[in-house]
């Protein structure tokens, strides 16, 4: 049986505070609350101190995540927009975006169906004008015979 490990001090707490706050490198926080390498070392292995900080990873990798999939619909709005640009380089490279994701796509319309429903809503295809999806397949052929 393991013996109960203390709380973890406030020391501990504010470095892992700042090591998320994202202001100061790694060093410069150890400098700042004055913690030694060898002290920092023998907190990253104690079990409580890196269930913390894990926890903070967690919480920032899902931060990242929602940002993400709160814009996810206005960046792929962007670039079926660029599709249609003017600029002939511009839109080849949006093209080519667009379909070098298929994981991306299929991982965000399994969230998007999930979501749809969880909501009750009704799942409708994304329209392409015939010359978006035109520049969509001739970016494709042209991907794939590069390849």
């Amino acid at each position: 049986m393991m013996s109960k490990q203390k709380q973890l001090t406030k020391r501990q707490l504010a470095v892992i505070e700042d090591l998320f706050a994202g202001e100061l490198d790694e060093q410069a926080i150890l400098d700042k609350h004055k913690i030694s390498r060898n002290i920092y070392n023998r907190w990253l292995a104690n079990e409580r101190f890196t269930a913390q900080f894990n926890e903070c990873i967690a919480r920032a990798y899902r931060q990242s995540e929602l940002i993400i999939a709160r814009y996810a619909p206005l960046a792929a709005a962007k670039l079926v927009q660029l599709t249609e640009s003017d600029k002939e380089e511009t839109a080849r490279k949006a093209c080519l975006d667009i379909i070098s994701f298929p994981s991306l796509a299929s991982s965000l319309a399994a969230a998007g169906t999930a979501v749809a429903k969880h909501s009750g809503l009704r799942e409708s295809p994304i329209e392409l004008s015939s010359e978006t999806a035109s520049r969509l397949l001739a970016a494709l052929a042209e991907e794939k015979n590069d390849g």
